[in-house]
Parts: C-alpha cells; sequence; structure tokens
C-alpha cells in the first residue's frame, strides 16, 4: 500500500515537472529604427502605427520571436540627411532612408523623380518601382554597398505641387525665382528663364519661405498641411509633377545576418505591406489635405494641360541622361526605363511626355 502511494506521488511530481519548462522559450530581438524627420511626419508615423504591430502580429502566430523595438526620430541620432550612413555604421539596425538625398550613392533610386508628369498616383509609382528594385538586382546592389539589406521603397507623396509666396498663375509666374526642393527635382526648373533651384529638405522649406531666401517651393499637400505651408506660401500651383519614390526601408547587413529566417520573412512581408499601406494613405489624404490647405488661406490654381505640355518640353530628357548614365557604369539603366514606363502605362497612366522613347531615339 505504501509503495503504491509512493509510486503515485513520484508520478505525480514528475507530470507537475514536466508541464512546468516551456517547450521552447520565446527570443526578444532588439531592433533600433531611425530617421530623421520627426514622429509626425507620415511615414514615420505609420512605421509606428503599421509597421511595428504588424510584424508583432505575424510573429505572435508561432510565438517564437518577440522584437523590443526602439524607435529614434527627429534627429536623436541622425539628421534627415543621415540616415543612410546611421544605418550604414550600425547607429540604427532599421531605417527610414530619404533617398533623393544620395544621388550619387543610390543613382537608381532616382527613376521616378527623372520621369516627372507620368503618374500622380503614389499607389502605381510605388509598386512599379519596388518591382523593378526586384527584378533587377543593379539597384539592390547600391544599398548592399552601403552595408544595408534593402526591403522596399515606399512612396509618401501623391504627386508634387508648386507653392508660392506671390500669387501664381502659370509658368510665367515661376520665370526669375528662387525655388526650393529636395533633389532631383531641382532639375524640373530648367528651361523655365531666370528659375533658380535651392536645395533644401522637407524641414527646412517653412524657414526657407518665411525669410524670403526662397519664392515656392515643391512639395505635397499633405506635407504642406503637417509643416502649415499655408501660413508662408498661401499659393499652390496645381502642377501634377507626379508621385516620387523617396523612402526606402533598408536593414543593417550585420544585423540581417543574425536574424532568424522566419524574422526575416517577416520583415520583408511586412515592408511591401506598408509600401501599399502609405501609399493608400498619401492618396487618400490628397484631397483632404488641398481643403486643408484652402481652410487654412491658401488658394489652389488649377495648372492647364498646354502649360504642362510646355513644361516637360522645356525640360532637359533628364531621363534619358540618368539611364545613359547608368548603362555608360553597366547597369541596365534603359531596360529599367522602359520597364517604368510600360508598368505605368499598363496601369493606366499616360505620360505627358514618353521620355522612354525619346532615350531610345537620342
Amino acid at each position: 500500500m505504501i509503495s503504491r502511494i509512493v509510486r503515485r506521488t513520484a508520478i505525480a511530481a514528475l507530470l507537475a515537472a514536466t508541464t512546468a519548462v516551456p517547450a521552447l522559450a520565446q527570443q526578444t530581438i532588439k531592433a533600433v529604427v531611425i530617421d530623421g524627420y520627426p514622429a509626425r511626419a507620415l511615414w514615420v508615423k505609420e512605421f509606428t502605427n503599421f509597421f511595428i504591430p504588424e510584424v508583432d502580429k505575424r510573429l505572435a502566430m508561432t510565438g517564437n520571436y518577440k522584437m523590443d523595438w526602439q524607435e529614434s526620430y527627429g534627429g536623436t541620432i541622425v539628421k534627415p540627411k543621415g540616415v543612410l550612413e546611421g544605418v550604414k555604421l550600425g547607429l540604427g539596425d532599421i531605417g527610414i532612408v530619404t533617398t533623393i538625398f544620395h544621388s550619387s550613392k543610390l543613382p537608381s533610386q532616382a527613376l521616378s523623380a527623372v520621369t516627372p508628369f507620368v503618374a500622380a498616383d503614389a499607389r502605381s509609382v510605388a509598386q512599379a518601382v519596388d518591382e523593378i528594385a526586384k527584378e533587377y538586382p543593379a539597384m539592390q546592389a547600391e544599398f548592399d554597398k552601403q552595408n544595408q539589406v534593402y526591403l522596399a521603397t515606399g512612396v509618401v507623396l501623391d504627386t508634387y505641387q508648386v507653392f508660392s509666396r506671390e500669387p501664381i498663375d502659370d509658368l510665367s509666374d515661376m520665370e526669375g525665382t528662387k525655388i526650393a526642393g529636395a533633389g532631383m527635382n531641382l532639375r524640373y526648373l530648367e528651361g523655365i528663364d531666370g528659375a533658380a533651384g535651392v536645395r533644401g529638405g522637407l524641414t527646412d522649406f517653412y524657414n526657407m519661405l518665411q525669410t524670403g531666401l526662397v519664392d515656392k517651393a515643391m512639395l505635397w499637400p499633405e506635407a504642406a498641411k503637417t509643416f502649415k505651408i499655408a501660413e508662408v506660401a498661401p499659393y499652390m500651383l496645381r502642377a501634377d509633377l507626379g508621385a516620387v519614390n523617396s523612402k526606402t526601408i533598408t536593414v543593417n547587413k550585420d544585423y540581417w545576418a543574425k536574424l532568424p529566417d522566419e524574422v526575416k520573412t517577416v520583415l520583408q512581408e511586412v515592408a511591401v505591406a506598408y509600401r501599399d499601406h502609405v501609399a493608400g494613405i498619401a492618396m487618400d489624404r490628397a484631397e483632404e489635405s488641398r481643403a486643408a490647405y484652402v481652410a487654412d488661406g491658401g488658394t489652389i490654381v488649377e495648372m492647364d494641360a498646354d502649360q504642362r505640355a510646355a513644361w516637360a518640353a522645356a525640360m532637359p530628357n533628364i531621363a534619358a541622361e540618368w539611364a545613359a548614365g547608368l548603362d555608360a557604369a553597366g547597369q541596365p539603366g534603359s531596360d529599367m526605363l522602359n520597364s517604368y514606363m510600360a508598368k505605368l502605362r499598363a496601369a493606366g497612366h499616360e505620360p505627358v511626355r514618353d521620355w522612354a522613347a525619346e532615350a531610345v531615339t537620342n
């Protein structure tokens, strides 16, 4: 009787000990995310509100891994132009790189910037550029040289417009004025008599306009609303210059090499979902942002089709120059340009000027 009781007690203790030991311990992975722009910027805000929760949700499905997110924005670790270098050096594990600041290091990322007047649709441009980045290894190789792994390209603007301190009705009102831009879009001003481009970042434009350093600036309505541009530039010329990819999610290559495959897959999948999510928000907010600009005292003037065509025709073919430069470096610049234009045409966008056709004949 006693031996039977002892036996039962031993079995119960063994079962209790077995059930108390988890089959696998969940691994916590630290991830430092950086961007020099403030948390209120659309893409930063949605990284917090969409990207991070979506990664957490997908990882929770297996329970194998949990991310310890540490977000640093607004210049705490890097300035807006310093994200590429910051991720390269490991100051951040994941970064939102503003590619328009790095035309020499990331030349292929300028694809949509060198093709204005094609598509004022963030969703179409984001998908087309991201597909090309994955179809042509040359684009991802540029990030590899910067010690980074490419995840996805993002488009955060529906289309560039021109915001002005003084009334603006057509192309002639841009002649002889100083106009702020962020990079390649400054070349849109070539061909406009006396127009001078002044390089600046989105966070600089308010002060540049307020102090009279520039007369006008090229940005998009959602950003104009966020950064209160109507206060210093109450006139907008709706030129629909086009959507441009300007944000790319990257991961430090050394950090990436240490990540489990499951986490890598989730980050890649969520980056694409984030791409479409942000582009969708940009388009959804476009009309709302224009209305907000007017409510804040702004005036919007529609640029007519003839004026848009005249502006496009006045520009040098920067797309052909871009493609030729990559071709000369042994990269498929012309192929990427042709593919991009074909993708946008297939999505229903007819260009004001056919940059790819001209590139072939030049």
